[in-house]
Protein backbone atom coordinates (compact mmCIF):
# COMPACT_ATOMS: atom_id res chain seq x y z
CA UNK A 1 0.00 0.00 0.00
CA UNK A 2 1.49 3.36 -1.06
CA UNK A 3 1.57 6.31 1.34
CA UNK A 4 0.17 8.44 -1.49
CA UNK A 5 -3.16 6.64 -1.02
CA UNK A 6 -3.26 7.97 2.53
CA UNK A 7 -3.49 11.58 1.35
CA UNK A 8 -7.08 11.15 0.16
CA UNK A 9 -7.93 8.92 3.11
CA UNK A 10 -6.85 11.48 5.73
CA UNK A 11 -8.86 14.31 4.23
CA UNK A 12 -11.62 15.36 6.59
CA UNK A 13 -10.70 12.83 9.30
CA UNK A 14 -10.93 13.62 13.01
CA UNK A 15 -8.28 11.89 15.11
CA UNK A 16 -7.53 11.72 18.83
CA UNK A 17 -3.84 11.27 19.66
CA UNK A 18 -2.69 10.50 23.20
CA UNK A 19 0.85 10.98 24.47
CA UNK A 20 1.08 13.98 22.16
CA UNK A 21 4.23 15.51 23.68
CA UNK A 22 6.20 12.29 23.23
CA UNK A 23 8.83 11.63 20.56
CA UNK A 24 6.81 9.28 18.34
CA UNK A 25 3.55 11.25 18.58
CA UNK A 26 5.26 14.49 17.52
CA UNK A 27 6.60 12.86 14.35
CA UNK A 28 3.15 11.39 13.69
CA UNK A 29 1.42 14.77 14.06
CA UNK A 30 3.93 16.48 11.77
CA UNK A 31 3.50 13.72 9.19
CA UNK A 32 -0.29 14.04 9.14
CA UNK A 33 -0.20 17.82 8.74
CA UNK A 34 2.45 17.66 6.02
CA UNK A 35 0.77 14.78 4.19
CA UNK A 36 -2.80 16.09 4.39
CA UNK A 37 -3.31 19.61 5.79
CA UNK A 38 -7.02 19.22 5.10
CA UNK A 39 -7.43 16.74 7.91
CA UNK A 40 -10.49 17.90 9.85
CA UNK A 41 -9.07 17.98 13.36
CA UNK A 42 -6.27 16.48 15.45
CA UNK A 43 -7.18 16.37 19.13
CA UNK A 44 -3.92 16.10 21.09
CA UNK A 45 -4.30 14.84 24.66
CA UNK A 46 -1.78 16.66 26.86
CA UNK A 47 -1.20 16.44 30.60
CA UNK A 48 -2.10 19.89 31.90
CA UNK A 49 -4.28 21.56 34.53
CA UNK A 50 -6.55 23.16 31.93
CA UNK A 51 -6.90 23.65 28.17
CA UNK A 52 -4.99 26.94 28.25
CA UNK A 53 -1.99 25.22 29.80
CA UNK A 54 -2.39 22.34 27.32
CA UNK A 55 -2.29 24.83 24.42
CA UNK A 56 0.85 26.39 25.87
CA UNK A 57 2.49 22.96 26.00
CA UNK A 58 1.37 22.34 22.42
CA UNK A 59 3.32 25.36 21.21
CA UNK A 60 6.27 25.09 23.61
CA UNK A 61 6.95 21.36 23.34
CA UNK A 62 5.54 20.34 19.95
CA UNK A 63 5.00 23.07 17.37
CA UNK A 64 8.11 25.10 18.23
CA UNK A 65 10.50 22.15 17.87
CA UNK A 66 12.91 21.86 14.95
CA UNK A 67 10.84 18.92 13.70
CA UNK A 68 8.24 21.34 12.29
CA UNK A 69 10.70 23.56 10.39
CA UNK A 70 9.85 22.09 6.96
CA UNK A 71 6.13 22.51 7.56
CA UNK A 72 6.71 26.00 8.96
CA UNK A 73 8.78 27.05 5.93
CA UNK A 74 6.25 25.59 3.49
CA UNK A 75 3.34 27.49 5.03
CA UNK A 76 5.17 30.68 5.91
CA UNK A 77 2.87 33.32 7.43
CA UNK A 78 -0.08 30.89 7.26
CA UNK A 79 1.57 28.30 9.51
CA UNK A 80 -0.11 29.53 12.70
CA UNK A 81 -3.49 29.49 10.96
CA UNK A 82 -2.91 25.88 9.91
CA UNK A 83 -2.15 24.84 13.48
CA UNK A 84 -5.01 26.76 15.07
CA UNK A 85 -7.54 25.38 12.59
CA UNK A 86 -6.39 21.75 12.49
CA UNK A 87 -4.89 21.04 15.92
CA UNK A 88 -6.62 21.24 19.29
CA UNK A 89 -4.73 20.67 22.55
CA UNK A 90 -6.86 18.96 25.19
CA UNK A 91 -6.00 18.84 28.89
CA UNK A 92 -6.34 15.27 30.11
CA UNK A 93 -4.68 12.15 31.49
CA UNK A 94 -5.22 8.57 30.34
CA UNK A 95 -4.77 7.37 33.91
CA UNK A 96 -8.30 8.58 34.63
CA UNK A 97 -11.74 7.55 33.46
CA UNK A 98 -12.95 9.62 30.48
CA UNK A 99 -9.27 10.57 30.07
CA UNK A 100 -9.62 13.13 32.87
CA UNK A 101 -11.47 15.53 30.55
CA UNK A 102 -12.98 18.17 32.83
CA UNK A 103 -14.31 20.36 30.02
CA UNK A 104 -17.71 18.71 29.52
CA UNK A 105 -18.54 20.73 26.41
CA UNK A 106 -15.27 19.78 24.72
CA UNK A 107 -15.68 16.15 25.83
CA UNK A 108 -19.11 15.96 24.18
CA UNK A 109 -17.71 17.52 21.01
CA UNK A 110 -14.97 14.90 20.87
CA UNK A 111 -17.38 12.03 21.52
CA UNK A 112 -19.47 13.15 18.56
CA UNK A 113 -16.68 13.78 16.06
CA UNK A 114 -13.71 11.45 16.68
CA UNK A 115 -13.29 8.78 13.97
CA UNK A 116 -9.85 7.35 14.80
CA UNK A 117 -8.05 6.98 18.11
CA UNK A 118 -4.25 6.67 18.15
CA UNK A 119 -2.96 5.69 21.60
CA UNK A 120 0.73 6.56 21.78
CA UNK A 121 0.87 7.45 25.48
CA UNK A 122 3.26 5.26 27.45
CA UNK A 123 5.81 5.20 30.20
CA UNK A 124 8.91 3.76 28.52
CA UNK A 125 11.07 3.68 31.64
CA UNK A 126 12.18 0.05 32.04
CA UNK A 127 12.20 0.38 35.82
CA UNK A 128 9.18 2.66 36.34
CA UNK A 129 7.21 2.61 39.57
CA UNK A 130 4.81 -0.29 39.28
CA UNK A 131 1.73 1.76 40.16
CA UNK A 132 2.60 4.43 37.58
CA UNK A 133 3.42 1.92 34.83
CA UNK A 134 0.15 0.07 35.46
CA UNK A 135 -1.76 3.35 35.44
CA UNK A 136 -0.40 4.37 32.02
CA UNK A 137 0.67 1.28 30.08
CA UNK A 138 -2.00 -1.14 31.27
CA UNK A 139 -5.10 0.55 32.64
CA UNK A 140 -4.39 3.78 30.79
CA UNK A 141 -4.76 1.87 27.53
CA UNK A 142 -8.06 0.45 28.80
CA UNK A 143 -9.28 3.95 29.70
CA UNK A 144 -8.55 5.18 26.17
CA UNK A 145 -10.36 2.15 24.73
CA UNK A 146 -13.41 2.74 26.93
CA UNK A 147 -13.50 6.38 25.85
CA UNK A 148 -13.24 5.30 22.22
CA UNK A 149 -16.17 2.91 22.55
CA UNK A 150 -18.34 5.88 23.57
CA UNK A 151 -17.45 7.87 20.44
CA UNK A 152 -20.34 7.97 17.95
CA UNK A 153 -18.24 7.92 14.77
CA UNK A 154 -15.16 5.95 15.80
CA UNK A 155 -14.04 3.39 13.22
CA UNK A 156 -10.58 2.36 14.41
CA UNK A 157 -8.43 2.07 17.54
CA UNK A 158 -4.69 2.16 16.79
CA UNK A 159 -2.50 1.22 19.76
CA UNK A 160 1.29 1.59 19.89
CA UNK A 161 2.89 -1.23 21.84
CA UNK A 162 6.40 -2.69 21.66
CA UNK A 163 7.92 -5.65 19.85
CA UNK A 164 9.17 -6.95 23.19
CA UNK A 165 5.80 -7.76 24.77
CA UNK A 166 6.60 -11.42 24.09
CA UNK A 167 8.83 -11.32 27.15
CA UNK A 168 11.66 -13.80 27.37
CA UNK A 169 10.24 -16.33 24.94
CA UNK A 170 12.64 -17.55 22.25
CA UNK A 171 12.08 -18.27 18.57
CA UNK A 172 9.80 -16.53 16.09
CA UNK A 173 7.08 -14.34 17.59
CA UNK A 174 4.23 -14.15 15.08
CA UNK A 175 2.07 -11.08 14.45
CA UNK A 176 -0.71 -12.63 16.49
CA UNK A 177 -1.94 -12.34 20.04
CA UNK A 178 -1.51 -16.01 20.88
CA UNK A 179 1.90 -15.50 22.48
CA UNK A 180 0.20 -13.26 25.04
CA UNK A 181 -3.06 -15.22 25.26
CA UNK A 182 -1.11 -18.25 26.44
CA UNK A 183 -0.37 -16.21 29.56
CA UNK A 184 -3.91 -15.12 30.25
CA UNK A 185 -3.69 -16.80 33.62
CA UNK A 186 -2.25 -13.48 34.80
CA UNK A 187 -4.87 -11.71 36.86
CA UNK A 188 -4.27 -8.14 35.73
CA UNK A 189 -6.75 -6.62 38.17
CA UNK A 190 -5.03 -8.53 40.97
CA UNK A 191 -1.72 -6.98 39.89
CA UNK A 192 -3.32 -3.57 40.28
CA UNK A 193 -4.66 -4.50 43.71
CA UNK A 194 -1.24 -5.72 44.84
CA UNK A 195 0.40 -2.49 43.71
CA UNK A 196 -2.23 -0.36 45.48
CA UNK A 197 -1.93 -2.47 48.63
CA UNK A 198 1.85 -2.10 48.80
CA UNK A 199 1.63 1.63 48.13
CA UNK A 200 -0.90 2.05 50.95
CA UNK A 201 1.33 0.09 53.35
CA UNK A 202 4.35 2.20 52.47
CA UNK A 203 2.44 5.46 52.87
CA UNK A 204 1.13 4.37 56.26
CA UNK A 205 4.72 3.85 57.42
CA UNK A 206 5.40 7.56 56.84
CA UNK A 207 8.67 6.85 55.07
CA UNK A 208 10.25 9.36 52.62
CA UNK A 209 8.85 9.62 49.09
CA UNK A 210 12.19 8.51 47.69
CA UNK A 211 11.97 5.27 49.66
CA UNK A 212 8.40 4.71 48.48
CA UNK A 213 9.44 5.25 44.86
CA UNK A 214 12.37 2.87 45.23
CA UNK A 215 10.15 0.16 46.74
CA UNK A 216 7.50 0.55 44.03
CA UNK A 217 10.16 0.27 41.33
CA UNK A 218 11.62 -2.86 42.89
CA UNK A 219 8.15 -4.39 43.20
CA UNK A 220 7.45 -3.79 39.51
CA UNK A 221 10.66 -5.51 38.43
CA UNK A 222 9.93 -8.37 40.82
CA UNK A 223 6.42 -8.93 39.41
CA UNK A 224 7.67 -8.68 35.83
CA UNK A 225 10.44 -11.24 36.26
CA UNK A 226 8.21 -13.58 38.23
CA UNK A 227 5.76 -13.64 35.30
CA UNK A 228 8.38 -14.05 32.57
CA UNK A 229 9.14 -10.48 31.43
CA UNK A 230 12.53 -8.76 31.85
CA UNK A 231 11.31 -5.36 33.06
CA UNK A 232 8.29 -3.38 34.20
CA UNK A 233 7.86 -1.56 30.88
CA UNK A 234 7.31 -4.57 28.64
CA UNK A 235 5.31 -6.40 31.31
CA UNK A 236 2.81 -3.58 31.72
CA UNK A 237 2.63 -3.03 27.95
CA UNK A 238 1.86 -6.73 27.49
CA UNK A 239 -0.93 -6.56 30.06
CA UNK A 240 -2.25 -3.48 28.27
CA UNK A 241 -2.50 -5.50 25.05
CA UNK A 242 -4.30 -8.27 26.90
CA UNK A 243 -6.94 -5.85 28.22
CA UNK A 244 -7.46 -4.27 24.81
CA UNK A 245 -7.96 -7.67 23.20
CA UNK A 246 -10.41 -8.73 25.88
CA UNK A 247 -12.55 -5.58 26.06
CA UNK A 248 -12.40 -4.13 22.53
CA UNK A 249 -15.89 -5.36 21.72
CA UNK A 250 -16.88 -4.46 18.14
CA UNK A 251 -14.22 -1.75 17.79
CA UNK A 252 -11.54 -2.74 15.21
CA UNK A 253 -8.17 -2.84 16.95
CA UNK A 254 -4.76 -2.46 15.31
CA UNK A 255 -1.61 -2.90 17.41
CA UNK A 256 1.73 -1.61 16.15
CA UNK A 257 4.75 -3.24 17.79
CA UNK A 258 7.92 -1.30 16.90
CA UNK A 259 11.39 -2.40 17.93
CA UNK A 260 13.98 0.14 19.17
CA UNK A 261 12.90 3.49 17.72
CA UNK A 262 15.72 5.73 16.48
CA UNK A 263 15.99 9.12 14.75
CA UNK A 264 14.33 10.01 11.45
CA UNK A 265 15.72 8.37 8.32
CA UNK A 266 14.32 10.73 5.68
CA UNK A 267 11.24 12.67 6.74
CA UNK A 268 10.76 15.44 7.43
CA UNK A 269 14.56 15.50 7.30
CA UNK A 270 17.28 12.98 8.32
CA UNK A 271 18.62 12.62 11.83
CA UNK A 272 16.00 14.33 14.00
CA UNK A 273 15.74 12.94 17.48
CA UNK A 274 14.73 14.31 20.84
CA UNK A 275 16.70 13.62 23.97
CA UNK A 276 18.94 10.65 24.70
CA UNK A 277 16.87 7.54 24.10
CA UNK A 278 17.34 3.78 24.65
CA UNK A 279 20.56 2.79 22.85
CA UNK A 280 21.65 6.45 22.53
CA UNK A 281 22.89 6.25 26.12
CA UNK A 282 25.42 3.62 25.02
CA UNK A 283 26.54 5.63 21.99
CA UNK A 284 26.92 8.89 23.91
CA UNK A 285 28.96 7.31 26.68
CA UNK A 286 31.17 5.61 24.10
CA UNK A 287 31.75 8.96 22.38
CA UNK A 288 32.63 10.55 25.73
CA UNK A 289 35.23 7.83 26.28
CA UNK A 290 33.38 6.49 29.32
CA UNK A 291 32.32 3.18 27.75
CA UNK A 292 35.13 0.95 26.52
CA UNK A 293 33.62 -2.50 26.98
CA UNK A 294 30.21 -3.97 26.27
CA UNK A 295 28.82 -7.49 26.82
CA UNK A 296 27.28 -9.01 23.70
CA UNK A 297 27.65 -11.12 20.59
CA UNK A 298 29.11 -9.38 17.54
CA UNK A 299 26.82 -11.42 15.29
CA UNK A 300 23.64 -10.42 17.17
CA UNK A 301 21.18 -8.23 15.30
CA UNK A 302 20.21 -4.96 16.95
CA UNK A 303 16.70 -4.29 15.77
CA UNK A 304 16.57 -0.53 15.31
CA UNK A 305 13.84 1.21 13.29
CA UNK A 306 13.80 4.90 12.25
CA UNK A 307 10.87 6.79 13.74
CA UNK A 308 9.56 7.98 10.36
CA UNK A 309 9.25 4.37 9.21
CA UNK A 310 7.15 3.58 12.28
CA UNK A 311 4.94 6.58 11.49
CA UNK A 312 4.58 5.43 7.87
CA UNK A 313 3.40 2.05 9.14
CA UNK A 314 0.89 3.75 11.44
CA UNK A 315 -0.56 5.87 8.63
CA UNK A 316 -0.88 2.96 6.19
CA UNK A 317 -2.41 0.73 8.89
CA UNK A 318 -5.02 3.39 9.61
CA UNK A 319 -6.02 3.57 5.96
CA UNK A 320 -6.16 -0.18 5.39
CA UNK A 321 -8.14 -1.07 8.49
CA UNK A 322 -10.42 1.95 8.53
CA UNK A 323 -11.58 0.92 5.06
CA UNK A 324 -12.35 -2.53 6.45
CA UNK A 325 -14.10 -1.29 9.56
CA UNK A 326 -17.07 -3.58 9.00
CA UNK A 327 -14.85 -6.50 10.01
CA UNK A 328 -14.34 -6.33 13.75
CA UNK A 329 -10.92 -7.82 14.37
CA UNK A 330 -7.56 -7.46 16.06
CA UNK A 331 -4.53 -7.00 13.83
CA UNK A 332 -0.91 -6.86 14.96
CA UNK A 333 2.07 -5.50 13.04
CA UNK A 334 5.69 -5.86 14.09
CA UNK A 335 7.71 -2.93 12.74
CA UNK A 336 11.42 -3.70 12.71
CA UNK A 337 14.46 -4.30 10.53
CA UNK A 338 16.22 -7.47 11.66
CA UNK A 339 14.47 -9.86 9.25
CA UNK A 340 15.15 -7.83 6.10
CA UNK A 341 17.98 -5.40 6.87
CA UNK A 342 19.69 -6.45 10.12
CA UNK A 343 22.15 -4.18 11.90
CA UNK A 344 24.67 -6.42 13.65
CA UNK A 345 26.54 -5.38 16.76
CA UNK A 346 29.77 -5.66 14.77
CA UNK A 347 28.41 -3.15 12.23
CA UNK A 348 27.39 -0.73 14.95
CA UNK A 349 30.81 -0.99 16.59
CA UNK A 350 32.53 -0.10 13.32
CA UNK A 351 30.10 2.72 12.54
CA UNK A 352 30.36 4.48 15.89
CA UNK A 353 34.16 4.16 15.89
CA UNK A 354 34.31 5.72 12.43
CA UNK A 355 31.89 8.49 13.39
CA UNK A 356 33.57 9.54 16.64
CA UNK A 357 37.00 9.34 15.00
CA UNK A 358 35.85 11.78 12.32
CA UNK A 359 33.66 13.83 14.69
CA UNK A 360 35.22 13.54 18.16
CA UNK A 361 33.33 14.53 21.27
CA UNK A 362 34.52 17.83 22.78
CA UNK A 363 34.82 17.62 26.57
CA UNK A 364 34.16 20.39 29.09
CA UNK A 365 37.78 21.55 28.74
CA UNK A 366 37.43 21.96 25.00
CA UNK A 367 39.58 18.90 24.29
CA UNK A 368 38.79 16.24 21.71
CA UNK A 369 38.01 12.82 23.18
CA UNK A 370 39.88 9.99 21.48
CA UNK A 371 38.09 6.65 21.36
CA UNK A 372 39.30 3.16 20.57
CA UNK A 373 37.21 0.37 19.14
CA UNK A 374 34.61 -0.87 21.59
CA UNK A 375 35.66 -4.12 23.24
CA UNK A 376 32.81 -6.65 23.00
CA UNK A 377 32.93 -9.69 25.30
CA UNK A 378 30.68 -12.64 24.55
CA UNK A 379 30.40 -14.23 28.01
CA UNK A 380 29.68 -12.89 31.46
CA UNK A 381 32.87 -14.49 32.80
CA UNK A 382 34.98 -12.61 30.25
CA UNK A 383 33.14 -9.42 31.11
CA UNK A 384 33.91 -9.79 34.83
CA UNK A 385 37.53 -10.63 34.02
CA UNK A 386 37.83 -7.48 31.92
CA UNK A 387 36.29 -5.37 34.70
CA UNK A 388 38.67 -6.87 37.23
CA UNK A 389 41.76 -6.17 35.12
CA UNK A 390 40.61 -2.74 33.95
CA UNK A 391 39.24 -1.33 37.21
CA UNK A 392 39.56 -3.55 40.33
CA UNK A 393 43.28 -4.34 40.14
CA UNK A 394 44.39 -0.73 39.51
CA UNK A 395 42.36 0.37 42.55
CA UNK A 396 44.04 -2.28 44.73
CA UNK A 397 47.49 -1.18 43.57
CA UNK A 398 46.96 2.43 44.69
Amino acid sequence: MELNNAVKFLQGKTILITGATGFLAKVFVEKILRLQPNVNKLYLLVRASNNKSATQRLYDEIISTELFKILRNNWGSKFDDLISSRVKAVAGDISFENLGLNDSELREEMLKKIQIIVNVAASTNFGERYDDALGINTFGALNVLNFGKKCDEVKLFLHISTAYVGGEETGIILEKGENLKRRNDINIFEEKRLAEELLSQLQNQCIPDTAITSSMKEFGLERAKMNGWPNTYVFTKAMGEMLLGKFKGDLPLVIIRPTIIASTYKQPFPGWIEGVRTMDVVLVNYGKGKLTCFPGNLNSALDVIPVDMVVNAMVVAMEVHYAQHQYSCETIYHVGTSSKNPLKLSDLRNLVHYYFTKNPWIDTNGQKVEVGKLIVVSTINRFFLYMKIKYVLPLKLR
